[in-house]
C-alpha cells in the first residue's frame, strides 16, 4: 500500500491534523482529523462499534480530486 498525502490543514496547531490521504492500492481516501466525542452528534449516526468518526474543516474538501474537478488523486 502506498499512501499519498493530498493535503494538510495549514491552520492546524503544530501541523498535525487534519490531513487527507489517498491509498493507491485500495483506491480509497483516508482522513485524519479530530475524533468526534460529542454524544449528541454521534447518536444521530448509525455507527457500528468497529467504526469511528473524525471531523475536518469544510475547506479541507478542496484536496479531494472530485471536488477539484480533475477526478483523480495527485499521486
Amino acid at each position: 500500500m502506498a499512501l499519498h498525502m493530498l493535503g494538510k490543514d495549514p491552520n492546524s496547531p503544530e501541523g498535525k491534523s487534519a490531513t487527507v490521504y489517498y491509498d493507491d492500492v485500495a483506491d480509497k481516501y483516508l482522513v485524519q482529523g479530530l475524533k468526534v466525542l460529542d454524544g449528541e452528534r454521534l447518536s444521530q449516526m448509525d455507527l457500528p462499534d468497529y467504526e469511528t468518526v473524525v471531523e475536518i474543516p469544510k475547506y479541507m474538501t478542496q484536496f479531494f480530486p472530485e471536488v477539484r474537478g480533475d477526478g483523480r488523486a495527485d499521486v
